[in-house]
């Protein structure tokens, strides 16, 4: 699995601008080349709450297209998330777009 991850100080810059108000937020696992798909697979089901089936398909995603959204909800739930995906080791990421009302 091959990414660029974002900084740390960007990544963090880029948290702190998130609003939910009219926004869909969205916790993004970013490809890499040191996750084995079986561990990006059991961190799916443990942190995430996803079957193993979810969390393959998802897997698959992530190496194919580079990147996939694991999880949607507001800032404040997906943050940990983020966190204890991250200390696992893989690339995770909060990313927000704004819903057209």
């Amino acid at each position: 699995m091959l990414y660029d991850s974002l900084s740390k100080e960007q990544e963090d810059v880029m948290i702190e601008e998130l609003t939910t108000d009219g926004e869909q937020t969205q916790l993004i696992v970013l490809n890499d080349d040191y996750n084995t798909f079986d561990w990006v697979i059991e961190c799916f089901m443990e942190v995430l709450n996803h079957t193993n089936e979810q969390s393959e398909q998802l897997a698959w995603i992530v190496h194919t297209k580079g990147r996939a959204s694991v999880k949607l909800g507001t800032l404040e739930e997906l943050k940990p998330y983020k966190d204890a995906l991250t200390d696992r080791g893989l690339n995770a990421i909060i990313e927000h777009e704004k819903v057209n009302r």
